[in-house]
């Protein structure tokens, strides 16, 4: 099978990063060129990460605000038909923080959820017209199922049904580029977050939790704390479970519980063997 995008998921602290950085040093071994895009990547070509959007009328109140970075404004924002999208974060520290908190209110993961779909689409679409295009084979990390996810029923609470039909909406648009999907489980979700809280920093805990706890599906449901946002980790997992399942595409499942990067490449190896020839 000769596939152009090969895209990891599962919950935070499951081991994505790892999962994607072991299938590029695979193929690398197949000589199959790669090209990976990490979660927070500000380049990505299907996703946005610090990027604000703003209809022309916004974003003439915009540089109204910006004063003296009016210049600067104008020349890094790209337009689009009659839209704007900042790239804030590639510019934050050049603008004040009180442009900069206006800007991140426009934050295309902040927007009401069908105008977010909108643009996702589209951009999934630009990508998939270039890269069909291409010899590379793509790495996502997180984008395909997470983001749709975390977007619709974590910050949103839309019900399952408009997730779903969210991310097989993008799977249409990607087809023709003979789709992987590996997902990574984790046999035990609260030992695997537990873990990520204490190899990162506390901003990301503290960050993490108000977000899942504090909009959405975590309001609805009136959780606090850890266990609040260990409540709304399985609820996602479960939703993320059924989308696996309904998806007809090229997919596997990995589980790294162990944390054995050695045997676990071996194991990915292995996994991946029929699915990167060509």
């Amino acid at each position: 099978m000769n596939t152009k995008l090969i895209m990891v998921e599962g919950l935070p602290g499951s081991g994505k990063t790892t999962t994607a950085q072991l299938i590029n040093e695979i193929a690398a071994k197949k000589d199959i060129e790669t090209e990976i895009y990490l979660e927070g990547n500000l380049d990505h070509p299907a996703d946005y990460d610090g990027v604000a959007y703003f209809s022309r009328d916004e974003f003439t109140a915009l540089l109204a605000l910006g004063d003296k970075n009016t210049n600067l404004l104008m020349e890094t924002a790209i337009m689009s038909d009659s839209s704007y999208f900042v790239p804030y974060k590639k510019m934050g520290a050049e603008l004040p923080d009180d442009l900069l908190s206006s800007i991140n209110k426009h934050d295309i993961y902040e927007l009401p959820l069908e105008l977010h779909i909108e643009l996702i689409t589209a951009k999934w679409e630009a990508f998939a017209k270039t890269a069909i295009k291409s010899n590379k084979t793509y790495i996502f990390e997180c984008c395909f199922i997470q983001n749709p996810v975390t977007m619709g029923m974590v910050k949103c609470g839309a019900p399952k049904e408009k997730v779903i039909a969210y991310v097989r909406s993008l799977l249409e648009i990607i087809k023709s580029l003979n789709p992987v999907l590996v997902y990574v489980e984790q046999n035990d979700i609260e030992h695997s977050f537990k873990k990520a809280i204490k190899e990162r920093p506390k901003e990301w805990s503290v960050g993490f939790m108000q977000y899942y706890n504090e909009q959405g599906y975590g309001k609805e449901h009136n959780v606090t704390g850890l266990e609040g946002t260990l409540e709304v980790l399985k609820a996602r997992n479960e939703l993320e479970k059924h989308i696996f399942e309904e998806l007809e595409m090229e997919k596997v499942k990995v589980n790294n519980s162990q944390f054995d990067n050695e045997k676990y490449k071996k194991e990915l190896t292995d996994t991946l063997n029929k699915l990167l020839v060509g």
